[in-house]
């Protein structure tokens, strides 16, 4: 359904396949007008949904497209119908709705506020309704999003380890930015209206976090690849080189401030972590060990932590 397609990797460049070329550039929200989502949600839903609200009017027929010179939508259009007036609750009564692409809708003459919901893309109009037939079109101004990630060298990032969460392109006052959708997977198709967007990419569940603002053009498909500097780390304790790892281990990490950020208990403590410095600590029946490491992105590797004296250190100072 979208018009064109772009391509976003890693400098953000985009090429459209069925519009001229064009460059989805990765932007600051500074300078970016607030993005206007739909947001209708006080309303009061009838008592089942209705494709016809049967009356005396004439029909209407509705349709959507993602640009003003696009084709008609024709699947994944939400459409609700409303009165403009507020109920006594204070939400707006909606007295139809329908699933597809264009809709028909048989209304009694009046005002009404009609909106159009794509994924998460979406529009409102005011309508009046005659007693003639007559067609009505809202143009959402919306494209699609689709988020991968490799690592270096273009390695591939097992998919169950990797998610993303969109959020809003302009921050608030406090920093904080509203979130749009969290956990998307890689390579599904996100609808957005066109804008700004904040994409955070995270692999794993401790710190190789990546963030991005991500352009989303109206009419086109953006796909947007992020590198992650990152591997995956497994450490064991052993009596000897090449031993067998030791069960009933208490596991804490430390980055290269001293700061712990994951704990773990038993034989083994795999996690995924961003390239750095880093300081594992052991804990076996009241003993505690100690190792400092390096995370090379890309690299995987296996971690042995040597239960000697060598590597002990004293329990005040290593963590419980």
């Amino acid at each position: 359904m979208f018009e064109g397609r772009s391509r976003l990797f890693l400098i953000w460049l985009a090429v459209a396949l069925f519009a001229p070329a064009s460059m989805a550039m990765a932007q600051n929200a500074d300078g970016i007008g607030n993005l206007k989502l739909p947001d209708i949600s006080s309303y009061a839903p009838p008592k089942g949904e209705t494709p016809l609200a049967l009356g005396g009017g004439g029909a209407i027929t509705l349709s959507a497209q993602l640009t003003d010179k696009g084709a008609d939508i024709t699947r994944g259009i939400v459409w609700r119908v409303f009165k403009p007036e507020a109920a006594g609750d204070g939400k707006l009564p909606m007295v139809a709705s329908a699933h597809g692409g264009s809709a028909v809708f048989q209304l009694e003459p009046g005002s009404y506020l009609v909106h159009a919901s794509y994924g998460r893309a979406g529009a409102t109009k005011r309508i009046t309704v005659g007693k003639d037939a007559r067609r009505e079109s809202l143009v959402l101004d919306a494209g699609g999003l689709k988020l991968d990630a490799v690592l270096s060298g273009g390695v591939r990032i097992p998919p169950k380890k990797l998610r993303f969460s969109i959020y809003e392109g302009t921050a608030e006052a406090n920093g904080d930015r509203a979130l749009i959708i969290p956990d998307v997977e890689p390579n599904s198709v996100v609808r957005l209206n066109a804008g700004v967007y904040h994409v955070v990419s995270t692999y794993g569940a401790v710190n190789a976090v990546i963030r991005s603002d991500i352009r989303v053009e109206a009419g086109k498909l953006t796909e947007a690849t992020v590198e992650h500097r990152a591997a995956e780390e497994t450490m064991k304790l052993v009596r000897e080189t090449g031993g067998e790892a030791i069960a009933d281990t208490s596991w804490s990490l430390l980055n290269e401030s001293g700061d712990p950020i994951k704990e773990a208990v038993g034989a083994f403590a795999s996690m995924v972590l961003a390239e750095g410095q880093y300081t594992i600590i052991a804990k076996n029946r009241d003993r505690i060990y100690q190792k400092d490491f390096t995370v090379v992105a890309g690299q995987n590797q296996e971690i042995e932590v040597l239960a000697t004296e060598a590597s002990a250190i004293d329990p005040e100072e290593g963590a419980d």
